[in-house]
């Protein structure tokens, strides 16, 4: 709506103790940011370290507590904007709460501006393994991902390993003990030869494939890959399209899910649903009335039927 105001939301998000409270103080503290423009600042988990707004560079800072997540729901957060006249809203977000609740509970005219993840380096495997989905939930959306308290020395491998496997696009920072942070500048080679005439996707590599595919389109135009695929077909679907892709799982069973992408046969060829095939298929980025939007289109040269892969279920791994 052209009325609505836009909002800028600013998300820091992390478990207990992983310093999203230092930072979002810190970055408070600057006038670089913080000039006196007014803000919400929505905390929604009580740590151990407290805000000291009589620091803030503007003082025009609103602090709000969520106490409960039933409080996180579109017409308290409304109500929380309006009432301080917030110009953007800072939110200091609970780690046990999915982000999806979140964004579910913004109202119209929120716009995630930046999503900042701070883990403690210490703990961060223990928490991985014990609490991965929740890791996942984080990770997967996060424009930053900040690893800090690490102890001089530290092995870092592991820890990129960790989020390369849920994101490619994620920017990885270290901060040591000391106080000295750096950027991940490790390597990420794809598995596979997007210079060779026709791309060979295996089967271990799909999911890495097509996430890698959604996030960076652009230089997939015009790439020829052979891959195999499930198919699923819709009468709602226009002619000659389908959907071609596998069924992924992020981090547990319960997150499985089919990805797939639109797909369009030549005329002579028809696929059928929840079979499988070899595909052979030249990459375009265009919109699709199925996407909603500008998206990658498979244009598929041939398609062999074949037998299902030993494990249907692609992962990151």
């Amino acid at each position: 709506m052209a009325n609505v105001k836009e909002i800028p939301v600013y998300l820091f998000t992390g478990f207990l103790e992983g310093g999203k409270t230092l930072f979002i103080q810190d970055t408070l503290e600057d006038k670089r940011f913080n000039a006196g423009e007014k803000t919400l600042l929505l905390v929604c988990e009580e740590g151990i370290e407290e805000y000291e707004a009589s620091k803030f560079s503007g003082q025009n800072v609103t602090i709000k507590v969520l106490e409960d997540q039933s409080e996180l729901n579109e017409a308290n957060l409304q109500k929380l904007v309006t009432e301080c006249g917030a110009e953007r809203v800072l939110v200091e977000y609970n780690g046990m709460w999915l982000l999806q609740d979140f964004y579910d509970a913004m109202p119209e005219g929120w716009l995630p501006y930046q999503n900042m993840l701070f883990f403690d380096g210490r703990t961060f495997l223990n928490y991985n393994a014990n609490m991965r989905q929740l890791v996942v939930d984080k990770l997967k959306d996060c424009d930053v991902c900040v690893f800090n308290r690490l102890p001089e020395g530290f092995d870092t491998m592991e820890l990129h390993k960790i989020v390369r496997a849920i994101s490619r696009r994620t920017d990885i920072l270290y901060e040591y003990a000391s106080g000295r942070l750096y950027p991940d500048e490790i390597e990420d080679p794809l598995p596979f030869d997007l210079d060779a005439p026709v791309v060979e996707i295996e089967d271990r590599d799909f999911a890495l494939f097509y996430r890698d595919l959604t996030e960076e389109k652009e230089k997939y135009k015009g790439k020829t890959v052979r891959f195999k695929a499930l198919c699923a077909t819709d009468k709602k679907f226009p002619d000659q399209t389908c959907v071609l892709g596998r069924h992924i799982m992020t981090c547990c069973a319960a997150d499985i899910q089919y990805c797939g992408l639109v797909s369009k046969l030549p005329k002579d060829v028809e696929l059928q649903n929840s079979a499988w095939y070899m595909i052979e298929a030249e990459i375009d980025v265009r919109f699709s009335r199925l996407y909603g939007k500008k998206g990658p289109i498979f244009l598929v040269k041939n398609a062999a039927a074949a037998v299902q892969p030993e494990d249907p279920v692609a992962t990151f791994y």
